[in-house]
């Protein structure tokens, strides 16, 4: 055991020559406070990147149609015509990991007018009242849109807070207020709380959202992806093109049939976005819903799905690493310079046993035994370092709140990086410490008491 007159005679030791002791843990605090910022930087920007697809929604998985494919030339993700409100409703109905699903239609470039005012939002969005709790959205004031509202494809809306501070000015309510889309009147019934900007840097406030049914039968453009007709009637070829006695023209081929696929019904949407249960559901949530629209949509087994399913929690997974990885980097830095300062504390202890050669050979010679001096200069060398530790770890916080403040980047407290960090000093100050320690137990007393 380590007696309290051990702790006390290295103090002093070290006391004797306070600023080369200073400077010999200069290295170390240099090293656990490089390692204290870099750990809450990381750990801030995880947080961040998590908070932000949050707030896109909890669990959030998109249906969308896959590409299609016209004379060879594919139009792109998404502009399939594959999904209708009849699969959202048979996801919620037959997939009990989805805890919400909705149908949705959005637009971008459409002008929304309020009196003398004007302003042309991101994207005007449709759903059902699930759509908020899907994209884990609040009403700040007012309230949602009903189920009533949509089957009757009320003329209703709620808007984002940069859009009310556009049309209303800031500080106003726009409850009960009514606005312009398109020449149709809606009337406001519900202000969203407010979101940051998405991993993208779009602002999230920026967004008029109304039941799908009104979009679908008020707002869509005419041969677009959804009728402008108020019925929701599935209407077939026959329908569209009634059957003449006269051949307009000529008959297609197999071939031409295939690169030219004309959609037979304008009922479509452009997504559905579904809510998982739980983070531990995800999984079983696309299955289901990949199982029921195969079999909705009739495709074969082996067959390709006209439809993807996208996990947000797979992109998190890929930030959340990539920031990792990049954290890990600085931190090897970090550690370099904590190598660094335990090379310096041997060299000084090696000094110290050098300029106390005599004590050392006096010691023995009244009966200190080998190990007592080990101890005894570990000692002084573990101390150096839990110093160093301590007040790095205080210059390491202090330098995360100075960033944060300063160039407000995100951290985060991290107490494991604390705790290690303090491990870490202790370790640095025994693997360090032991050698010359060791070298200065190992002397002989004539010899030492011989040095000069």
């Amino acid at each position: 055991m380590i007696s309290f007159r051990v702790i006390v005679t290295a103090l002093s030791a070290l006391r004797r020559n306070l600023l080369r002791s200073i400077l010999t843990m200069l290295g170390i605090v240099i090293g656990i406070a490089s390692v204290i910022a870099m750990m809450e930087i990381g750990a801030g920007a995880s947080k961040q990147m998590s908070e932000r697809i949050s707030s896109m929604g909890s669990n959030v998985l998109m249906i969308s149609p896959v590409a299609i494919s016209s004379g060879g030339v594919s139009a792109g993700s998404g502009t399939g015509i594959t999904l209708t409100s009849g699969d959202c409703e048979a996801i919620i109905r037959d997939c009990p990991a989805v805890k919400a699903a909705t149908p949705v239609l959005s637009q971008g470039g459409i002008q929304v007018v309020a009196g003398s005012r004007n302003w042309s939002p991101n994207r005007i969005e449709s759903g059902t009242p699930d759509y908020l709790e899907v994209q884990n959205w609040q009403v700040a004031e007012g309230a949602c849109f009903t189920e009533r509202d949509v089957t009757t494809a009320a003329t209703v809306g709620l808007l984002g807070q940069t859009v009310a501070d556009e049309l209303f000015g800031e500080g106003s309510s726009p409850i009960g207020a009514d606005i312009r889309i398109k020449n149709v009147t809606f009337r406001v019934v519900g202000l969203l709380a407010k979101k940051g900007a998405n991993l993208m840097g779009m602002d999230q406030n920026d967004v008029v959202i109304v039941p799908w049914t009104t979009m679908r039968n008020r707002l869509a453009r005419s041969g677009g992806t959804a009728s402008t007709a108020s019925s929701s009637h599935t209407y077939s070829r026959k329908d569209l093109y009634p059957i003449t006695s006269v051949a307009l023209y000529p008959s297609r081929d197999a071939t031409q049939t295939s690169n030219y696929q004309m959609p037979i019904r304008f009922n479509n949407i452009n997504r559905i976005q579904a809510s998982a249960a739980s983070a531990d559901t995800i999984q079983t949530a696309i299955s289901q819903i990949e199982e029921t629209l195969r079999l909705r949509h009739r495709i074969a087994d082996g067959a390709e799905d006209d439809f993807e399913v996208r996990n947000m929690s797979e992109l998190l997974d890929t930030l959340t690493s990539t920031s990792t990885l990049m954290t890990n980097l600085l931190l090897v830095v970090a550690l370099i310079s904590l190598v660094v300062g335990g090379v310096g504390i041997m060299n000084i202890m090696f000094v110290s046993v050098t300029e106390r050669t005599r004590e050392i050979g006096l010691r023995m010679s009244i009966g200190a035994r080998g190990s007592d001096i080990l101890v005894q200069f570990l000692v002084e060398s573990v101390i150096l370092c839990v110093s160093g530790g301590l007040f790095g770890i205080l210059a390491g916080r202090v330098a995360s709140m100075v960033i944060a403040s300063v160039l407000n980047w995100p951290t985060a407290t991290s107490p494991s990086a604390i705790a290690i960090s303090f491990a870490v000093s202790a370790a640095i100050g025994i693997v360090f410490g032991f050698y010359p320690a060791w070298r200065a137990s190992r002397l002989n007393p004539i010899d030492a008491l011989r040095y000069e």
